[in-house]
C-alpha cells in the first residue's frame, strides 16, 4: 500500500493545537502521527487522500495560526527504509519490555523483548496509546487468559500478552498491512497462539474472553462497545484507548450504559487508555 506522508508546522505552535489536530485528521483517514518540535507529520494510504478534507481542518484554525504543509509519497517498499532512518529506535516502555527491530544492533536487556518488523501497521509502542496499553499488560497477570486484540496493528500487543503466559489471542484488523505484520512478527517472536483475522468487530461471534484490547478511534469505539461486551466474559476487562482525555465523558457514558463498572485510566501527553471491568 503507497502512503503520504504530511508534514504540518505550526505557527505560533502550540502543543493542544497538534493534539486537536491529530484528533481531527484522524476522523478523515490518518491512521499514523508523529510529533516534531513545531508541529507534526501524519501518514494516510495515497487513495484516501483528500486535499480538500485536509484544507476544510487546517481553516478553522487559520485566524489564530499558519501552516506549512508539504507532502512526501512514501512507496510501500520504501517504508522499512523510512522507518530505518527516521523514526523506530529501541524503545523501552516500563523498565520491562524491549521493543525494536530486526536491524538494531544496540540495545539494553530486558525482561521481555519484542522484535517488530516495520511497515505501515500501527504500534511500535512510540504513540501514547500503544505505550499505555502496554504499561497496563505488564501491571496485570494474563496467565492461561483468552485475549482479543482489536485493532492490532503490528501485532505488539498479541505478542506481548502471549509472552505474559495468555493461552490463546485473536488479534483482528481491518487493514491487511495490519492482519500480514501481526503474522509475520508473531513468527519473528517465534509467538505460535495468535490467530490473525482480516476484518472487523462483525467477526466477533459466540467466543468470549477474559481480557479485551481496544486501540481505535473514538467513533469505533463508540460503535463496537455492545460487541466487546458481548463478547467479555463476566468479571473480565475492556482496556480502550485511542482517544484523549476530553473524550472520556463520552466513553464512560457509552460503557456504564451497557453495565460496564469504570476501573480508572492512564493517561499520556492527553492520550487515555481507559479501563472497565464487566460485572458478575
Amino acid at each position: 500500500m503507497d502512503y503520504l506522508k504530511i508534514s504540518i508546522q505550526i505557527t505560533p505552535f502550540q502543543e493542544w493545537l497538534r493534539d486537536v489536530l491529530n484528533a481531527q485528521l484522524a476522523e478523515v483517514g490518518f491512521d499514523s502521527f508523529i510529533e516534531t518540535q513545531t508541529g507534526f507529520e501524519a501518514f494516510i494510504p495515497s487513495d484516501s487522500y483528500s486535499e480538500e478534507s485536509l484544507s476544510t481542518v487546517l481553516e478553522t484554525f487559520s485566524d489564530n495560526f499558519s501552516f506549512v504543509v508539504e507532502s512526501e509519497f512514501i512507496a510501500d517498499q520504501n517504508w522499512n527504509k523510512e522507518w530505518e532512518k527516521n523514526y523506530f529506535k529501541p524503545l523501552v516502555i516500563g523498565g520491562e519490555c524491549l521493543i525494536r527491530a530486526p536491524f538494531h544492533t544496540e540495545y539494553p536487556e530486558t525482561k521481555y523483548e519484542i522484535i517488530i518488523e516495520p511497515n505501515m501497521a500501527f504500534g511500535t509502542g512510540n504513540h501514547e496509546t500503544t505505550a499505555t496499553i502496554i504499561e497496563s499488560i505488564l501491571q496485570n497477570d494474563l496467565k492461561g487468559k483468552t485475549i482479543l486484540d482489536m485493532g492490532c496493528g503490528t501485532g505488539i500487543l498479541s505478542i506481548l500478552a502471549s509472552m505474559k503466559g495468555a493461552e490463546q489471542i485473536t488479534a483482528i484488523d481491518i487493514d491487511k498491512w495490519s492482519y500480514e505484520g501481526t503474522q509475520e512478527n508473531a513468527a519473528l517472536n517465534k509467538i505460535t497462539n495468535i490467530n490473525a483475522k482480516l476484518g472487523d468487530a462483525s467477526l466477533l461471534g459466540e467466543e468470549k474472553y477474559d481480557l479485551i484490547f481496544a486501540n481505535i478511534h473514538k467513533n469505533v469505539l463508540l460503535n463496537d462497545m455492545p460487541t466487546y461486551y458481548s463478547v467479555l466474559k463476566k468479571r473480565g476487562t475492556l482496556i480502550m484507548s485511542g482517544f484523549y482525555t476530553e473524550d472520556i465523558q463520552d466513553i464512560v457514558v457509552k460503557a456504564e450504559e451497557l453495565g460496564l463498572t469504570n476501573a480508572g485510566f492512564m493517561e499520556k501527553n492527553n492520550w487515555v487508555a481507559h479501563t472497565f471491568v464487566k460485572p458478575d
